[in-house]
């Protein structure tokens, strides 16, 4: 069993690391969940980025930010290494943006993008 890594091949900006955490309690996440971040074929450009708690895997590494349990299955990190997420709260747009210096473009959506 692979154990919590200090190593984190993405970051969180701490305005997403807050919504989360109101997003957790919000939504009564079991304790034992964590973020799931990953990709999934599909999407107007390629791959869609997924985002969302879950349970712990056997194919997942583990890593903590700002409190948060992160999971991400190997095989991904490949395609997330270096990605920012933030939380977007303005007039024109609202949710979580996806900065991905691995992508060699992304769709006008911005929860697409192909490598």
């Amino acid at each position: 069993m692979q154990t919590a890594t200090s190593i984190q091949p993405i970051s969180l900006t701490p305005g997403a690391v807050e919504q989360l955490h109101t997003i957790m309690e919000s939504q009564n996440i079991p304790g034992e969940h964590g973020l799931r971040i990953g990709v999934k074929g599909g999407g107007c450009s390629g791959f869609s980025y997924v985002l969302g708690f879950d349970a712990k895997t056997e194919q997942d590494d583990e890593f903590e930010i700002g409190g948060l349990r992160i999971f991400m299955q190997k095989a991904h990190s490949i395609y997330l290494l270096g990605m920012e997420i933030d939380w977007v709260d303005g007039l024109n747009n609202r949710g979580f943006s996806f900065n991905n210096p691995n992508a060699s473009s992304t769709c006008g959506c911005g929860t697409s993008f192909s490598a």
